[in-house]
């Protein structure tokens, strides 16, 4: 027999087999580059927002620099590649790497802290971070950026057409989901939800809640660095713009707006976030107050996100039936 928390997990299995099917029939039923591009871009912001929401959302700690993690795996995989021909393969596992070595000096520093505090130190380091991309112009290109980022590839392999990018994107996070839903439900997980619920009774009950809160973070920074190395081989070119401190709250808005601590909250949140500017762009000049409009509703009337809504409306649909 299944415990409860194989009971539990079952429905979502199902919902992100049935969800990742439809993505990936969606070049087939679309052949727009330009809507591919955009599907594509939702899947790297979604993978961010996965992360962040298991640092977040499942551990309750309080991160304000998570665009500069991103920052790094783009850059580091960027650079090796572009400036001293290193194979994608290898930048990719580099980014990680080096991703994750930076993440835990700095969660070992910082993770003592607690509730604002952190948030500050979290908010300090990207700052250093991105000062970091524009003042190493010798190998990030400064402001002007990072060019001729070659596109990904697996040995002969080339992941370059708009497809292929697609399909590569959207493996990883398939990922990057499948790996969260495990640990969710797992001793780490649960040991995480003890944490979330307060540091002193997860300690009383014999969580260890420093180790678990720099294995989260370092986890989280690895999320950043899959993504930055798909974002960099994607567009072949960045910009240290792109992973200012504006970004960072760019993706904690997708948590929360999604639903912060549910699985299904960055999936949402990220892609509504990444397709809402696109389709407010019809309304120039006022896209900007539409965006924040339409944020500030969603936090006003649905606090719990946008996951509770369509909770709610699965809710009233089995009671109707019911009745």
């Amino acid at each position: 027999m299944p415990s409860s928390s194989e009971r539990a997990r079952l429905p979502r299995w199902f919902s992100l087999c049935v969800f990742l099917a439809l993505v990936a029939a969606f070049p087939a039923t679309s052949p727009n580059a330009y809507l591919l591009s955009i599907v594509g871009f939702a899947g790297i912001h979604i993978l961010l927002s996965i992360g962040l929401n298991i640092l977040m959302g499942y551990a309750g700690q309080i991160s304000l620099g998570h665009a500069a993690f991103w920052g790094l795996g783009a850059y580091i995989s960027g650079v090796l590649t572009a400036k001293f021909g290193w194979p994608p393969v290898l930048g990719l596992v580099a980014s990680v790497f080096g991703t994750c070595t930076v993440a835990l000096a700095i969660g070992l520093s910082t993770l003592r802290l607690k509730g604002h505090y952190l948030a500050m130190a979290t908010l300090g380091v990207g700052i250093i971070i991105h000062t970091l991309f524009v003042q190493f112009s010798g190998l990030t290109g400064g402001p002007s950026g990072l060019v001729d980022v070659p596109s990904f590839s697996v040995g002969p392999i080339a992941v370059g057409s708009p497809v292929a990018n697609y399909y590569f994107i959207w493996g990883w996070v398939a990922i990057g989901a499948l790996a969260a839903l495990n640990l969710r439900t797992s001793r780490i997980g649960r040991a995480l939800n003890a944490i979330k619920g307060g540091d002193v009774a997860a300690e009383c009950i014999g969580v260890d809640t420093y180790r678990y809160k720099v294995v989260v973070f370092v986890l989280s920074a690895a999320y950043a660095a899959v993504a930055g190395t798909l974002y960099v081989h994607y567009i072949n070119f960045v910009a240290p713009d792109t992973f200012g401190f504006m970004n960072s709250v760019l993706i904690l808005t997708m948590v929360v707006v999604g639903g912060i601590g549910t699985f299904w909250g960055p999936v949402i949140g990220g892609g509504i976030l990444t397709f809402l500017p696109e389709y407010l762009r019809a309304y120039e000049g006022l896209d900007v107050v539409l965006y924040g409009a339409i944020l500030v509703g969603v936090m006003m009337f649905m606090p719990k996100g946008l996951v509770s809504l369509f909770r709610d409306l699965g809710l009233r649909f089995r009671m109707t039936r019911r009745a």
